[in-house]
Order: structure tokens, then C-alpha cells, then sequence
């Protein structure tokens, strides 16, 4: 092949092979095959020669190679400056300041709503009580601010599901299913916080026991009716106040209603059973009491009017003896189908009505003169 040969020596070569290899006597020319890769200039010799590798390649390319150098570079290069304030100062330790501001001033200022109180605590520990409106404290973490609604009303429903059955024991030994509401409010914001753990289950539990206490002294149609309801209500809420009070747990019961008092669901079908032959029985019993009532008026009543008659009669024995014959005679013979004549020579009884029926019961007859026409 003519020309220069990329793995040997030049045009010139005396062997004429062409197979790339330098005779031994040829020093000037180089030992071996020459690597094209190798920058120009580099000698045919193997002294210093070395195959590139990954620090060649990409020494020159990071951020400090010399794209990035001179240039100005962009925000992650070591061009990149933060602006500076007038005389060269930097707004570094503005900016922090600023930063440390805003967070003391949002961690001091506390704007409370006019139903609501705030609780301070200092390093951990009660400090003291805030109203309403903007209040100030010191910042964060050397006081915390707790906020509380202590005006809202908070209902705490017993049993909380309502397919679960609350069984309570009358004084009469019977069972009540009831289910009933509990509302209730914060009364002291300092012992709400610290003097209970949970003051939604310390007021589940101070319930169920008012109640249980309440319907104890009950009896069972007390439950079912309405003014013995509204008692155990009053009474409940009484029970409560008092025990939660002793607790000190800064709560206000508000009111308890009764939603549901009914027997237990194993027995209903028998107890409506009952209740309606106790209403039979009722029923009957007024019936009874109404007709005594009436039979004792009337009663009453006759002796007071023979009271009366007996008077006249004390007065005038006779004459009152003789009207009340007139008076008997009159009511016995008015019932009568008879005609009394007291008179001589007549005859003292005439059938007078009975004459009178059968004449209208015979049929006319016209009677006609003779010779007439």
C-alpha cells in the first residue's frame, strides 16, 4: 500500500510487506505498531504512552471546568453571587433577623374569639388563664398557648351505637333499655386541663353511673312515663354536677334527655302484652268506679229530697199525709188503663176505654132511612 501507514513506518519502507512491522535495525522509525488514537506528536516509542480513562474524559466537564470558567456561570457555579447591600455588605444576616421576627412575633400574638379562653403554659407549666380578644405572650418554646371553645355546647350520646342495648335495673327488679343524651360545657378552663386525662370519658362514665343510681329508685312505669322522666332527668343532671364538681374537672352539665326507655328487645312482644290488659284492667276498673259514682248520686239524692218530706211531715202530719196519698194514687193511676166515676146511682166502674177501642176497632156502616132516595 502507498502512503504513510498508520501502523508502521512510512512510504519508504524497504520490506515492502505491508505488515505493519518495523525491522529491528530501524530505530529511527519506532518499535512496534503506532496506536492512531494517541495525540500527534506523541513518540512511536512505548515510553509515555498510556490508553485514555474516565478521569480524561470528564475531568474537564464539571462545574469547575472550563465551560464554567470566565464566563460568568450560572446559579450553580462558583460565578454565582447574592446580591449585596449598599457599601458591600451582605443582606444574609437581614434576612435571618427577619426570618427570627416574623417567628416571634406569630408565636407572641393570639387572637382569641369571644367564645373561646386561652391556657398559657411557661417551660411546661400552668402560667395563666386568657380571655377574649388580642393577647400577647412570650414566644415560642417559652410559652404555649392552648385554646378551648368554652361556651359550646358538647353532646355525648349513651350508647354510642344505637343498635347496643344500655340495660339498667329498676327498683321494682326489673330492666330498662335507655339511651339518653348528655350535654355539657367547660365551666373552668384551668381544671378542665389539668385535673382530668379524658373529660369526655370521665363525663361518659359520671353519667352512666348518675343514671344507674336514678332509675334504682324507680319504678319500672315510672320510666315509661313522661313526668317520670323529666324526674330522672333532673336527678341525673343533679348526680352529675355534684360528682364532677368533687372531681373539680371544671365541666357544667347542661342538661341530660332520655331518648329511648323501652324493655329489654328478648321480652317487648310480652311486655305490650301486659301493658295492654293493665289498660283493659284500667278501663274496667273506671267503668266500675263511674257507674258506683252514679248509683251513689242517685241514692244521695232520693234520701236528701225524703229529708225534705220528712220535714213537712214533722209540721203537718196530716195534710202531708193526705197529699201523699194524692200524690201516690196519682203516680200509680196514670199508669192505668181505667176511669174511676164516684157518684150515686152510676155505676161505679165503667169500661169507658175499652168501649172507645172497640168502637174504633169495628167497621162503619151507613144506615140508610127507608123510603129515602
Amino acid at each position: 500500500m502507498a502512503g504513510n501507514n498508520p501502523w508502521g513506518g512510512g512510504s519508504d519502507d524497504s520490506s515492502g510487506s505491508g505488515d505493519g512491522e518495523t525491522p529491528k535495525g530501524d530505530k529511527g522509525k519506532g518499535e512496534g505498531p503506532r496506536n492512531p488514537w494517541l495525540p500527534s506528536g506523541s513518540g512511536g516509542s512505548g515510553e509515555g504512552r498510556r490508553g485514555p480513562n474516565i478521569e480524561d474524559i470528564f475531568k474537564n466537564r464539571g462545574p469547575e471546568g472550563p465551560r464554567r470558567k470566565g464566563g460568568g456561570g450560572g446559579p450553580g457555579g462558583p460565578g454565582f453571587r447574592i446580591p449585596q447591600r449598599p457599601g458591600g455588605k451582605s443582606w444574609f444576616p437581614v434576612a435571618i433577623v427577619a426570618i427570627v421576627g416574623v417567628v416571634l412575633l406569630a408565636t407572641s400574638a393570639h387572637l382569641i374569639d369571644p367564645q373561646e379562653k386561652a391556657v398559657v403554659k411557661r417551660l411546661g407549666d400552668y402560667s395563666r388563664t386568657l380571655d377574649s380578644g388580642l393577647q400577647f405572650t412570650l414566644p415560642f418554646p417559652l410559652e404555649t398557648v392552648d385554646v378551648e371553645n368554652v361556651e359550646g355546647v358538647r353532646p355525648i350520646r349513651i350508647p354510642g351505637n344505637d343498635n347496643q342495648a344500655k340495660l339498667i335495673l329498676t327498683g321494682d327488679q326489673n330492666l330498662v333499655d335507655l339511651s339518653y343524651i348528655v350535654r355539657w360545657n367547660i365551666q373552668d378552663l384551668q381544671q378542665f386541663k389539668f385535673r382530668v386525662v379524658d373529660p369526655e370519658e370521665t363525663v361518659n362514665e359520671v353519667a352512666e353511673a348518675a343514671m344507674r343510681a336514678a332509675v334504682a329508685e324507680k319504678q319500672l312505669d315510672e320510666t315509661f312515663s313522661g313526668q317520670g322522666r323529666a324526674a330522672i332527668e333532673l336527678d341525673v343532671r343533679e348526680r352529675m354536677q355534684a360528682t364532677l364538681d368533687r372531681y373539680q374537672a371544671g365541666i357544667r352539665v347542661l342538661g341530660v334527655e332520655i331518648e329511648k326507655a323501652d324493655p329489654p328487645s328478648q321480652v317487648v312482644d310480652a311486655f305490650r302484652d301486659v301493658q295492654v290488659a293493665e289498660q283493659n284492667a284500667d278501663a274496667a276498673r273506671n267503668q266500675a268506679q263511674g257507674y258506683a259514682q252514679q248509683v251513689l248520686a242517685q241514692a244521695q239524692g232520693e234520701a236528701e229530697a225524703f229529708d225534705k218530706v220528712y220535714e213537712q211531715y214533722r209540721l203537718a202530719p196530716e195534710v202531708t199525709r193526705q197529699r201523699l196519698y194524692y200524690e201516690t194514687m196519682e203516680r200509680v193511676l196514670s199508669k192505668t188503663d181505667k176511669t174511676i166515676v164516684e157518684a150515686q146511682g152510676v155505676t161505679p166502674y165503667l169500661p169507658l176505654p175499652e168501649i172507645r177501642r172497640r168502637a174504633q176497632q169495628q167497621p162503619e156502616t151507613t144506615v140508610t132511612a127507608p123510603g129515602g132516595q
